[in-house]
């Protein structure tokens, strides 16, 4: 079975993987730069299963997950929060502890790029928005979490996603017994 994986013709998670390679010495010699981000789930409305939301980068295009920048005497899990609410209208119960850590390059204006750390947390949503700072600035989608962790192009934010996933899964069976 190995050798079909092997067959497949690379995928954008390589894609991205042999860019990230690319800048090898800035991540290990230049300044790495931190950002927060929030993974907002919900159960679905009907169905009942969770799902999570994705959301457009404004730059790109490519789905990602609402993240940005530390801001000054707010700690990570409300900047995650802040960020879900200005990117995807969105707000919730945040969790303060962190659920990991993913990588990826941001391309700035100049069209450099940095490797930047980013701190993510869960949030449960219970309010969506209609009016909020990005709007129209972005697409945003419910989706599964392996939906969306076919999307995302970082492999460590594919694998967390998955990892909420059972997590919420796991915690609804518990509930149910």
């Amino acid at each position: 079975m190995a050798p079909d994986r092997q067959a497949k013709s690379p995928g954008r998670s390589e894609g991205f993987l042999a860019e990230l390679a690319s800048h090898a010495d800035a991540l290990f010699h230049g300044p790495i730069y931190e950002q927060y981000a929030a993974l907002c789930y919900r159960n679905h409305p009907k169905l009942g299963v969770p799902e999570v939301l994705v959301v457009t980068s404004r730059e790109s295009g490519r789905w990602i997950i609402p993240k940005g920048w530390p801001i000054k005497g707010k700690k990570p899990h409300e900047v995650a929060a802040i960020e879900a609410f200005e990117e995807a209208g969105v707000r919730g119960k945040i969790k303060k502890k962190r659920f990991g850590y993913f990588t990826y390059l941001k391309q700035l204006p100049d069209e450099s790029r940095v490797p930047c750390i980013v701190q993510l947390h869960l949030l449960e949503v219970e309010k969506t928005f209609e009016n909020f700072p990005e709007r129209g600035q972005r697409l945003s989608e419910w989706v599964s979490f392996t939906e969306a962790a076919s999307r995302v192009r970082e492999p460590e934010l594919k694998g967390l996603l998955l990892a909420a996933d059972r997590k919420m899964r796991r915690t609804k069976a518990k509930a149910k017994k």
